[in-house]
C-alpha cells in the first residue's frame, strides 16, 4: 500500500490534496486555514470527478461570499437589497460600556460598531482578542424607521472544525512508520518530503511545538524565503501572526484603559514576525521587554495591581544580516534582533533556537501535490494535546546533566514532550527515536545558551555540560550544535590547505597514530566532512584494500568513488602502490554501465600508483578492510553527501562544502 492510499484509508475525509489551496485561492488574501476548511467540506476524498466539482465549488463559495475590500459597496448592496446575505470576513468585537452592548467591526467589509449579540461573542469569546477571527456570518439589513444601526448579524460561524477525535487519532497513528508520519506531517504544512532530509524535516516541524505545548518559548532566525512565518500565520485558527515592529504592552498583554487582555489571553501561539533591528526603527519599549520577560519565566504578567495568566506560547521569528560563521567569529547569533531585547535574563527563556539558515529557501517545486491533513482538523488535535505532558517518557531511560540549570532542563523536557506530541502522539517510540528526538531538544536548547556566554558575562561564571547518560548502558552522550561542529571543521580544512604544499614537497615518515576504535555519527546538513578526514589516517600504510559498497550505481556515485581514489592517491607517498578492490552491484539491465564507468576509472587511476580491480557481486555490508588492521563499517557506503545544487557550486570541487546524510560509521581493529 502506498503512503497515499494509507493516509486516505485511514484519514478519508481529514484529509485534503494539498495543491487544491492555490487553484481555489487566486488573488484573495485568505489564511490557507479558511480555504482548506471550504475544501474540507467537498473535496476530502480521492475522487478526481468529486474532486474538481468541489474546487468549483469552493471557487464559486469564494466567489460569491468572500469579501474583497475593493467590492465592499458592492456586498452591501446584496445584503440591502436581499434582506441577507452570507458572508466570510475577518471581525473583532469589542465592548461598547457606554451603550453597555458588543460591537463588531469587520476587517474588508468596512463596517464598525455593529451589534452582536451577547450569546454570539460568549460562545466565541476569541472575538474580543483584538486579532480578528475568520467567520462565515449571515449578514441581515433593517429598512425599519428610527434606527441607530440598520446592520444586523443573523447568524456567526467562526471557521474551525466542531470537534475532533484525539484517541481516534492516537489509535490511527501507530499504522504508520515514522517515517511515513513524517511525510504526512510535512504533506499537511504544505511541503513534499522528498526535497527534505530527516532533519530538514525535524526543523520545519519544530515550528509546530508551539501549538502542542502551552507556553512554548521559540525563536528561529535565518535568511527570508524559508517560510518562517507560515505556519504561524496560516495554519491555525488559534495562532496570530503579528509583526515585530507593531507589538505594544497593551497589545500583547493587558491596556489599561478599559482593562482589556491582550493577545496573550486569547491566543493559543503569538507570533512575532520581523523580529530584528532594523534602522531607523523605534526604540523597544523596555516596560514591555521586562513584562514579557516575566511572562516567558512565570506565565503570567501584571499590569496595574492586577496579575494575569495565560497560556499562549511564544515566538519570535527574524531574519539573519550575516552568515553564520561571520556571526559565530565576530558576534553572536542574536546579533539581528532588536537591540532591547539582547539581554541575558530575556534569552535565557527561550526553550529553543532552530537554526533557520539550514531551512532551504522554498520554491514552487518544494510544495506538496498529495494528501496531507487538513490544517484546521490538525490545528484542534494540536489545540487538544497541548493538554498532556509527554516529557515522562524520558524518566527511565535518560538522566539529564546536573550541571544543567533548572530552566535548561525544563526548556529540553518541553522540547522533547512538544516533539513527541507531534511525531508519537499515541505515545510509542523506540529508544533509538526517544534518544533522536532528545538530542534535536538538547541542541536546540544548547544553541541559546551557548550564546548566553557570550552576551552576559554572568553566565560564563556557572558553566553547563550539555549531556546525558542513556541509563540501560550508562554511556554519556554530550550535544553540540552543528554549526559550531562546522565551523570548527571549516577552520581545521583552512588549516589544511595551507599546510597542503608544505606536505606534497616534502613528506616523511608519518610518527605513530593513538588511533582507536570508535564510531562517528554524521548529522543531516552537517559540512566540514570529507573522505580525507574521516578515513586519511585510518588508510595510512595500507598496501591492499577492499570497498564493498552494493550502490555505486548512479553516475554522481560513481563521482563519490573516484574522489575516494584521488583521497587514496594522496594519501601515499608517490612511489607507493595500493591494492584497491571495489565489490559492488547493479541491476542487471544496467549492469553494462556499470562496467563501463568501472574500466574508465581504472584505466585512469594508473598513473596514480592505484591498483583498481573490481567485482560485481550481491552483498548487503557496506565497509572498507585494509591491510594495515582496520575495517570502517559504513552506514551508507561512499553515499554520505546531499545531491548539489548548481552547477557553479563550489561544493562540487570541495567536500567539505558539502551536506552530508545521517549516518553512523564504525572504526574497528581486525
Amino acid at each position: 500500500m502506498t503512503l497515499k492510499e494509507k493516509i486516505i484509508a485511514n484519514f478519508e475525509g481529514k484529509v485534503v490534496r494539498k495543491d487544491l489551496t492555490g487553484l481555489v485561492k487566486g488573488n484573495n488574501p485568505v489564511p490557507i486555514y479558511v480555504l482548506e476548511y471550504l475544501l474540507g467540506q467537498y473535496c476530502a476524498i480521492d475522487d478526481e470527478e468529486i474532486i474538481n466539482a468541489g474546487v468549483e465549488k469552493v471557487r464559486t463559495v469564494i466567489k460569491d461570499n468572500y469579501v474583497h475590500r475593493s467590492d465592499s459597496e458592492i456586498v452591501k448592496h446584496k445584503i440591502r437589497s436581499a434582506g441577507s446575505h452570507k458572508i466570510i470576513d475577518k471581525i473583532t468585537v469589542s465592548l461598547n460600556d457606554r451603550a453597555n452592548i458588543y460591537e463588531a467591526e469587520f476587517a474588508n467589509l468596512g463596517l464598525k460598531k455593529v451589534p452582536i449579540s451577547d450569546t454570539m461573542v460568549t460562545e466565541n469569546q476569541k472575538l474580543l482578542s483584538g486579532g480578528g477571527v475568520w467567520s462565515i456570518l449571515t449578514m441581515g439589513y433593517s429598512h425599519a424607521d428610527d434606527i441607530d444601526m440598520r446592520w444586523v448579524i443573523i447568524d456567526l460561524k467562526p471557521i474551525q472544525v466542531a470537534n475532533v477525535d484525539l484517541e481516534e487519532y492516537k489509535e490511527l497513528r501507530a499504522n504508520f512508520s515514522t517515517e511515513e508520519w513524517l511525510d504526512l506531517l510535512m504533506h499537511s504544512i504544505g511541503l513534499n518530503p522528498e526535497y527534505f532530509s530527516r532533519r530538514d524535516k525535524f526543523i520545519q516541524l519544530s515550528r509546530l511545538i508551539t501549538h502542542v505545548e502551552n507556553n512554548f518559548n521559540f525563536i528561529e532566525l535565518g535568511p527570508k524565503g524559508t517560510g518562517k512565518s507560515h505556519i504561524f500565520g496560516q495554519l491555525s485558527p488559534h495562532g496570530v501572526l503579528v509583526s515585530g515592529g507593531d507589538v505594544s504592552k497593551a497589545r500583547l498583554f493587558v491596556n489599561n484603559t478599559g482593562n482589556k487582555i491582550g493577545l496573550v489571553g486569547y491566543w493559543d501561539v503569538v507570533a512575532l514576525d520581523e523580529f530584528e533591528q532594523e534602522k531607523g526603527s523605534k526604540r523597544v519599549d523596555g516596560d514591555l521587554v521586562k513584562i514579557m520577560q516575566n511572562y516567558l519565566a512565570n506565565q503570567e504578567f501584571n499590569r496595574g495591581k492586577e496579575t494575569y495568566q495565560a497560556t499562549a506560547s511564544m515566538a519570535f521569528v527574524g531574519n539573519t544580516k550575516h552568515n553564520v560563521p561571520y556571526m559565530l567569529k565576530h558576534s553572536h547569533l542574536f546579533e539581528s534582533i532588536p537591540e532591547g531585547y539582547i539581554k541575558g535574563a530575556f534569552l535565557d527563556r527561550l526553550y529553543m533556537y532552530i537554526p533557520g539558515w539550514e531551512v532551504r529557501i522554498l520554491k514552487t517545486s518544494v510544495f506538496s501535490k498529495e494528501y496531507g491533513f487538513i490544517v484546521d482538523y490538525l490545528a484542534e488535535l494540536m489545540r487538544e494535546l497541548r493538554k498532556s505532558d509527554y516529557s515522562p517518557l524520558m524518566d527511565g531511560k535518560v538522566k539529564l546533566d546536573g550541571s544543567l540549570t533548572t530552566r535548561d532542563q525544563m526548556a529540553v523536557r518541553k522540547s522533547f514532550s512538544g516533539l513527541v506530541k507531534i511525531l508519537h502522539p499515541h505515545g510509542e517510540l523506540t529508544d533509538e527515536e526517544l534518544l533522536e528526538i532528545l538530542d534535536f531538544a538538547m541542541e536546540g536548547r544548547k544553541r541559546v545558551k551557548d550564546q548566553l556566554y557570550i552576551i552576559d558575562e554572568t553566565f560564563t561564571k556557572e558553566p553547563v555540560d550539555f549531556k546525558y547518560t542513556i541509563l540501560s548502558s550508562g554511556l554519556e552522550i554530550t550535544s553540540e550544535t552543528l554549526e559550531n561542529a562546522n565551523y570548527r571543521a571549516a577552520i581545521e580544512a583552512q588549516d589544511d590547505l595551507q599546510e597542503e604544499d608544505e606536505q606534497q614537497k616534502e613528506r616523511k615518515a608519518r610518527p605513530a597514530l593513538d588511533l582507536k576504535p570508535h564510531q562517528t555519527i554524521i548529522k543531516d546538513n552537517q559540512t566540514g566532512i570529507s573522505y580525507k578526514k574521516l578515513f586519511g589516517e585510518y588508510l595510512a600504510g595500507a598496501t591492499s584494500i577492499t570497498l564493498q559498497d552494493p550502490y555505486i550505481r548512479m553516475p554522481y556515485q560513481f563521482k563519490n568513488l573516484m574522489e575516494f581514489c584521488l583521497m587514496l592517491a594522496n594519501n601515499k607517498n608517490p612511489e607507493e602502490i595500493i591494492k584497491f578492490e571495489v565489490v559492488t552491484w547493479n541491476d542487471e539491465e544496467y549492469q553494462m554501465d556499470s562496467v563501463r564507468y568501472l574500466e574508465e576509472l581504472q584505466e585512469n587511476l594508473l598513473g596514480l600508483g592505484i591498483e583498481f580491480n573490481f567485482r560485481l557481486e550481491q552483498h548487503h555490508d557496506r565497509y572498507i578492510a585494509a591491510d594495515n588492521g582496520w575495517k570502517i563499517t559504513l552506514g551508507r557506503g561512499l553515499d554520505i553527501f546531499e545531491k548539489i545544487e548548481g552547477q557553479f557550486n563550489v561544493a562540487n570541487i570541495d567536500q567539505t562544502k558539502r551536506k552530508c546524510k545521517s549516518c553512523e560509521i564504525t572504526y574497528l581493529r581486525i
